[in-house]
């Protein structure tokens, strides 16, 4: 699988919103199952070309709506203590499972893309949460590890909450416990 394209002009970038802001719509209504590349490309007013040029699979769409869904909640706020870094993952949560289809869309498509034989995927650092989680932890030696550990304990939570394994309230208390130990000097 080739890489994915950037969009290289403000055309281009919005072109590529109106490709998430469909797909993220779609999922919302049809869950990852129900939508078909052609549905988003269509609802989007692009060709199937260039959505394929800018998401080279489904899963890799899905993922992409995540982070940007999560990029539009982060917007240029900073946390600055590990009360915030809980009450920011916390915020985060809810955000993303205040729509349950959407939430298991995204979800489904970074399962499935992980566990394919290609990896599309970048660092977690790279991605906005983690960038957002790293400039909190600064010049600390190990701060990537802290970074990384972070976003994965968000994750494995989410989920939990998301397949309802553990209450949204067990969740919370989890990742606020999470965030104090992880982020103490």
């Amino acid at each position: 699988m080739r890489p994915p394209a950037a969009p290289t002009s403000a055309r281009q970038a919005a072109r590529r919103v109106r490709i998430l802001r469909a797909a993220s719509d779609l999922g919302s209504r049809e869950g990852l199952a129900g939508v078909q590349m052609h549905d988003v490309a269509k609802e989007a007013g692009v060709a199937i070309a260039t959505l394929y040029r800018y998401f080279p699979s489904k899963p890799f769409l899905f993922l992409a709506v995540m982070e940007w869904h999560i990029e539009q909640f982060l917007g240029d706020g900073d946390c600055t203590l590990a009360a915030d870094i809980g009450d920011t993952l916390v915020a985060l949560s809810g955000k993303l499972l205040g729509n349950r289809q959407l939430a298991s869309a995204v979800a489904l498509a970074s399962f499935t893309e992980y566990a394919s034989a290609v990896p599309t995927s970048i660092d977690i650092i790279e991605r906005p949460l983690g960038q957002r989680l790293l400039r909190l932890l600064g010049d600390r030696a190990d701060a990537r590890s802290r970074v990384r550990l972070l976003v994965y304990t968000w994750w494995g939570l989410f989920v939990g909450m998301l397949t309802k394994e553990i209450t949204p309230e067990r969740g919370e208390a989890d990742l606020r416990l999470a965030a104090r130990l992880i982020a103490a000097v």
